[in-house]
């Protein structure tokens, strides 16, 4: 369990993850009404600069961003090619995703996309940013928000390797 990271509840109140509650009576120490800016699936290049720039929030004093890229290897083997397919429901269910995060934390600002699509090495994947009041809630926030994208939204990954052996990841 993370000690000491601060995760919002619905009744209006912060606490922390050793369980205790703490009162904030500044409105930036708790999520935004409506934190969510930026969602997506899409078959074009991503932007770090677009997601980053989507979730600036002036009561954040924490904005954790993550990208995943395209690598030459997986499993000690060379990757040729890879392309990501996402199910017709996929943004649905990125929406479902952020909306459990921002729930569960004080989100002030929320953004994800990922991409669709034939990709070459490094090209961005997914980038995805989370702004909270402080930085070990974004933190989490972003970690969670990945991790559940990566679990439960529907796209899948085809790799293809040097060796001719091709696979699907997620599917």
């Amino acid at each position: 369990m993370l000690s000491g990271i601060r995760y919002y509840v619905k009744t209006g109140r912060c606490g922390t993850m050793d369980g205790m509650a703490h009162s904030y009576d500044h409105p930036g120490e708790l999520a935004a009404a409506n934190p969510i800016r930026l969602l997506a699936v899409r078959d074009t290049p991503l932007s770090v600069d677009e997601v980053f720039g989507a979730v600036g929030d002036a009561a954040a004093g924490g904005t954790a961003l993550f990208v995943g890229t395209v690598r030459n290897h997986d499993g000690g083997a060379e990757v040729g090619a890879l392309g990501y397919s996402a199910h017709p429901t996929a943004e649905a269910e990125l929406r479902r995703v952020a909306e459990k995060v921002a729930a569960d934390f004080p989100v002030r600002a929320l953004a994800a996309v990922h991409r669709v699509g034939d990709l070459a090495i490094g090209d961005l994947a997914v980038v995805v940013a989370v702004s909270c009041p402080h930085r070990a809630e974004a933190f989490a926030a972003c970690r969670r928000l990945i991790d559940d994208l990566k679990r439960e939204v529907p796209i899948w990954k085809h790799q293809s390797f040097a060796d001719g052996t091709e696979e699907w990841v997620g599917a």
